[in-house]
């Protein structure tokens, strides 16, 4: 699930091997991201019929197929498929992984942490994107930066591996829960006929947007800022997983001792804070630790809306949760217009679209109310 992430540093490469506007390459997380808003809700139906083991293989094929195309012919069309391939893999597995889990770990308490654990296994796959970039350059291309793509069939070759141990892993199949109607698709979306749910189906879209987005910019603007070279950019999307990995981590914690809801209030006010140090305080260290805050501050607020959309109607909490599935489409949609930003008015601007989705979330945490 973490290969998605590898968006940020890759399209550095990309942009240069072929010569992107930012705003082109602004384009590269949406090919992957915008198949959550497509597919989400109709896997999820489909996937009683085909069963969770064989839709998570299903996705693995589809990686492994997309991440072997640049091999057969590379161009900026080919690499662009491959993103494409990555995502619509990306996305099937998102919706079948964490079901299938539960058809191995019956006891609840162990499920629960067991999809935690998932979690920190996903954000070390989001650390290894650049050192499984910077490993493919310098193996395959002896240094030369144009062998970048190259690390689409490292990709691959491990999603192969992944999906071969999966098939010899005898896992029971989940009872038929039943057909499922096709009304069930605009079922779920006339949930957002509820003004509540709408907002926060918009915080959720926000919020991944605003971890896509920060991931993106990070090498780009260390490198605009300081002229950092590729392996020295390299750093800050690594900053930033490890930073959110933290902050998970210890989100898990703190959330049992705070209410949920008041952890992303004091969240979201610092991390507007720390945003506009990152605007206009042009110091190495400062914004290095500035895009680390940001994955820190961010990382626990996915589930704090997710369960505040369950809160609001606990009697539609399946439905809500394909919804919110749909929703991680956001990833894709911020970034193209943080490409255009970054064009008109240098990455200032980048972190202005960043900070404008950080406003939308404040008022999410300060203007929805879902409990008495």
């Amino acid at each position: 699930m973490g290969f998605c992430d590898i968006v940020g540093i890759s399209s550095d490469y990309a942009q240069e091997a072929f010569g992107w506007s930012n705003t082109m390459t602004g384009f590269v997380p949406s090919m992957v991201f915008v198949w959550f808003l497509f597919l989400g809700i109709p896997v999820g139906i489909q996937m009683n019929k085909w069963g969770r083991k064989n839709t998570v293989l299903l996705s693995m094929v589809i990686t492994v197929l997309g991440m072997a195309i640049p091999l057969i012919s590379y161009s900026s069309i080919t690499c662009m498929i491959a993103y494409a391939l990555l995502g619509i893999g990306n996305a099937i597995l998102q919706v079948s992984l964490n079901p299938l889990l539960a058809n191995v770990i019956t006891d609840k308490k162990l499920l629960t942490s067991s999809l935690t654990g998932g979690q920190v296994v996903k954000a070390l796959s989001s650390l290894a994107g650049p050192y499984i970039v910077l490993f493919s350059v310098k193996f395959f291309g002896n240094g030369d930066t144009g062998y970048w793509y190259y690390c689409f069939p490292v990709l691959g070759a491990i999603t192969l591996l992944s999906a071969l141990w999966l098939m010899a892993t005898p896992i029971p199949r989940e009872e038929n829960e039943g057909e499922v109607s096709a009304a069930s698709f605009g079922e779920t979306f006339s949930l957002l006929k509820d003004k509540t749910i709408l907002l926060l189906f918009l915080g959720i879209f926000f919020v991944v947007g605003v971890d896509v987005a920060t991931n993106f910019i990070s090498s780009k603007l260390m490198a605009v800022r300081f002229n950092w070279s590729k392996e020295e950019v390299a750093m800050a999307p690594q900053v930033y997983f490890l930073s959110r990995t933290v902050g998970a981590l210890l989100g898990t914690f703190l959330m049992t001792k705070i209410a949920g809801i008041k952890y992303f209030h004091y969240n979201i006010l610092l991390c507007i804070a720390v945003l506009l140090v990152l605007a206009f305080v042009e110091i190495d260290s400062v914004d290095m630790f500035c895009i680390g805050a940001v994955g820190f501050l961010c990382s626990c607020i996915f589930p704090i809306i997710y369960s505040m959309a369950v809160q609001a109607r606990p009697e539609k909490a399946n439905q809500i949760s394909g919804l919110m599935i749909t929703a991680v489409a956001g990833g894709g949609a911020v970034t193209p217009a943080i490409g255009a930003a970054t064009d008109a008015v240098g990455t200032i601007g980048g972190v202005f679209v960043i900070l404008a989705c950080v406003a939308y979330l404040t008022y999410c945490a300060f203007g929805v109310k879902t409990t008495n």
